[in-house]
């Protein structure tokens, strides 16, 4: 069995991606609550309590809300680094120790049939991660949640099979929009969120001969709109030329709709 995922949810509201083998059935984040993440498998014929585990990026609500919750239901292992537990502890309640698992980013995690791959991102939370996904020469790369994609980010993700990376906000939507200026500065920042200009200008030095499909994440509900991310990515990208909507196509995620079951 190939490697394949679907996006449950992604956004602002919440964020959810499950990735499956022959051998495991992993969650990476679970920021809705258990009864959403419930209805979002019934969605793709999948039932979380087949889940070999939960991997955590970092302790945001919007991406660990439901994590406790679906460990205590169906007993499931989580995953997360020694910062992000101490982070993120007290909001998804009492865990018993033997589901409590370290993954830290620097190496590589076989979890059966799947090779985990954490990498850091620069984001505001203790000590946050995303991951690239390896299984019998195919490459996902989840990259959200950073303020900019750093060279080491860049070389970890380049020429994935699959991409699902942030195109958080237009910067003119999100300049004139109704944030006040300490929020506006926090996501333009740093330690903030990719916006859709900066995304496609690093989407365009990491996809390769390989890539199949890029999914625009993370989108802010208040700064960006899907066909704004889709056609401001597609331009840079033409102007760069890369061979958007020949060799690879983009794809949509949605903050309530899981998207298609996907092999890589």
């Amino acid at each position: 069995m190939a490697l394949s995922f679907s996006v449950l949810a992604s956004g602002s509201t919440g964020n959810a991606l499950y990735v499956e083998t022959e051998k495991q059935r992993l969650l990476v984040d679970a920021g809705l609550s258990g009864k959403k993440i419930q209805g979002l498998f019934e969605q793709i014929n999948r039932d979380p309590k087949q889940l070999d585990g939960i991997l955590v990026t970092h302790e945001h609500s919007d991406h660990i809300k439901g994590v406790g919750v679906l460990a205590r239901k169906y007993g499931l292992p989580i995953y997360a680094n020694e910062k992000t537990w101490g982070a993120m502890e007290k909001s998804i309640g009492a865990i018993p120790a033997e589901q409590k698992y370290a993954l830290e980013r620097g190496s590589v995690q076989t979890f059966a049939d799947l090779d985990v791959e954490p990498f850091a991102v620069s984001h505001d939370a203790a000590d946050p991660m995303f991951f690239v996904f390896h299984h019998n020469g195919k490459k996902l790369a989840l990259a959200t949640d950073m303020g900019y994609v750093s060279e080491n980010t860049k070389g970890l993700i380049q020429n994935s099979d699959m991409f699902i990376f942030e195109s958080n906000h237009d910067m003119n939507m999100l300049r004139m929009g109704r944030y006040p200026w300490n929020v506006k500065r926090r996501i333009l920042g740093d330690t903030g969120h990719v916006s859709n200009e900066d995304a496609a200008s690093a989407l365009a030095e990491v996809v390769g001969e390989k890539t199949k499909r890029v999914y625009l994440a993370h989108l802010s509900q208040d700064n960006n709109m899907k066909d704004l991310a889709r056609m401001t990515v597609t331009q840079i990208l033409r102007e760069r030329d890369c061979g958007v909507e020949y060799d690879f196509h983009l794809y949509d995620t949605d903050p309530g709709k899981a998207t298609s079951l996907t092999t890589v």
